[in-house]
């Protein structure tokens, strides 16, 4: 039977000492070179730290392991309170790690949690790229995307695209011809690319001498409400705001609140999300709802199914609830 592998071995065959290793494996403090180095053995080697010891008796530690891109986030508490009614109920608890919206800090809580023990790993994701499916293929646990998707690993979103068109045939319909999209980085398949273009195509069908402007901001409230500025001023007068996310319409809204701008009557404003914040807002706030608890529990589901070594069934049914407020002017009546 093939030894296995501790810490000390990794250490000796790196040259380095057993607590560079120990600090290395929880994102501690270690020199480049020293990191390096670790780095290339543990690939090599395979290695996973076994520090659950059920594990080596079970070959099952009862340990689900969870990426977030962030924690102070409204859709992430939805997110983890569907993930923990499944798993709780199945003897299951959650090991959570966050990303901090880095695509590259994603892929190392990917490798992290699975050298500590874990049975899988769902990842709600900011973005799946090459060298996520090269982590992946190199995994003997499974592995559930949320928040993307990808054909080559196993994934359950919310459908963005259908989202986006719906929000942009509403403010098409009720009579806007220039709208500001301020939407998120590209590396966001989800929210910056299938959310955004299904918003062009349902805004910009059937209107003619209809425009839009791009303004990239990031995911938080702060970095709208600074942002906002550059929407409002300028050549380009927008009827409408549509943010990709509440959080980011509600940043727009505080900064137009401070100017003295009227929402609705000078500017509207919509969003992504539905959070609760949108409703105690003036005006409150025009948006889509996604059921983000349900999306954990057919995440978690899926997650039980392949550890029973089935395949997923359910990819995601989600309905959209769209729910229009004050924060939206009907152009056309006005134009009556």
């Amino acid at each position: 039977m093939k030894k296995k592998l501790t810490i000390q071995d990794i250490a000796d065959m790196a040259g380095v000492s057993k607590a560079a290793v120990s600090r290395y494996m929880n994102d501690g403090y270690i020199s480049k070179e020293k990191a390096e180095k670790i780095k290339t053995i543990i690939e090599e080697t395979g290695y996973r730290g076994n520090f659950f010891a059920k594990r080596l008796k079970t070959k099952e530690s009862k340990l689900i392991g969870v990426v977030l891109p962030r924690i102070d986030s409204v859709t992430v508490g939805k997110l983890l309170s569907g993930i923990y009614s499944v798993m709780d109920k199945n003897g299951y608890q959650e090991m959570f790690l966050v990303s901090k919206l880095s695509i590259d800090k994603e892929i190392r809580c990917i490798k992290k949690l699975y050298q500590q023990g874990v049975d899988g790993i769902i990842v709600d994701s900011v973005g799946i790229t090459e060298e996520h499916l090269e982590v992946i293929d190199k995994l003997d646990v499974p592995v559930i995307f949320t928040g993307q998707q990808h054909q080559a690993v196993n994934s359950i979103k919310v459908d963005d695209l259908s989202a986006g068109l719906l929000m942009g045939r509403y403010l098409r319909d009720m009579g806007h011809k220039k709208a500001i999209f301020a939407g998120v980085t590209e590396t966001d398949i989800a929210v910056g690319i299938d959310r955004k273009n299904g918003f062009y195509k349902g805004f910009l069908t059937d209107n003619p001498e209809a425009e839009i402007k791009f303004m990239e901001v990031g995911f938080d409230f702060q970095s709208a409400y600074e942002k906002a500025p550059e929407m409002v001023k300028g050549d380009f007068k927008p009827t409408v705001i549509a943010g990709a996310t509440d959080n980011i319409s509600l940043g727009v809204l505080r900064y137009l609140h401070e100017k003295g701008v009227r929402v609705p009557e000078e500017i509207s404003l919509v969003g992504f999300g539905g959070y609760a914040m949108g409703t105690i807002s003036y005006p409150a706030l025009t948006t889509i709802e996604f059921d983000y608890k349900l999306l954990g529990q057919k995440a978690a589901l899926g997650m039980l199914e392949l550890l029973n070594g089935d395949e997923i069934t359910d990819h995601g049914e989600f309905t959209l609830e769209f729910i229009p407020r004050e924060s939206v002017a009907d152009l056309c009546s006005e134009r009556k």
